[in-house]
């Protein structure tokens, strides 16, 4: 009997866990890509994913997709568990359906909504008036968010590099290596007042997202 249950619980082990289903309606997504749906923001996007409420960990998505009456549209699901919707009035009148398959329950996972820029933005060199270029639209969106209760909403400060979790080493300006600059645990904040400055910035590599410092 020991050996007949021993037997059970490898071939148990072996076994994938089966992926869990979630569907979301279209319009709740788009409620938020809308926001950015301004030539002023063409730089910024908004990043969905599922967080573990307990690790803080996201969730591992095994597919994602839009479903309407005519026609199924594939999500692509970045390596960090996030992904991205088109901003488009016609699937929310459609009343489309994003659906997932998760590895965790979905009762353990909550939506993740972060506001970032384009892959088209990201890349290993950059004059610094291109990144100031990206905190300005990063400081109209929360400043047309805030409108007359801006009080409450956060003001941007910066902005901040995020690389591969490796990634460490020195920031050349205008050729040189910069000793105040240096990519730490992956992340290399620049405040507004190197933003201001008229020179070019190298990295190591390119990031792979960029955000907002706000307060």
């Amino acid at each position: 009997m020991r050996m007949m249950i021993a037997g059970l619980l490898a071939v148990s082990a072996a076994l994938p866990a089966l992926a869990e289903p979630l569907e979301l309606d279209y319009s709740t997504l788009y409620s938020h890509t809308r926001k950015l749906d301004k030539d002023e923001l063409s730089a910024l996007q908004f990043a969905f994913g599922f967080m573990h409420h307990q690790t803080k960990q996201m969730c591992l998505l095994e597919s994602a997709y839009l479903h309407t009456q005519k026609q199924d549209i594939a999500i692509e699901i970045t390596p960090e568990q996030r992904f991205t919707v088109p901003s488009e009035k016609a699937l929310s009148l459609a009343k489309a359906v994003a659906r997932f398959e998760l590895r965790e329950p979905v009762n353990q996972c909550d939506m993740s909504v972060q506001l970032e820029t384009k892959p088209a933005y990201l890349k290993s060199s950059y004059d610094l008036a291109e990144l100031k270029a990206v905190n300005e639209q990063y400081t109209e969106f929360f400043d047309s968010m805030g409108s007359f209760l801006s009080f409450m909403m956060p003001s941007v400060k910066g902005i901040v590099l995020h690389f591969p979790p490796q990634t460490e080493g020195s920031v050349r300006v205008d050729g040189m290596i910069e000793p105040s600059l240096r990519i730490e645990k992956g992340e290399l904040s620049l405040d507004e007042q190197w933003l201001n400055k008229s020179q070019r910035i190298e990295f190591p590599t390119k990031p792979y997202r960029i955000t907002a410092i706000t307060k």
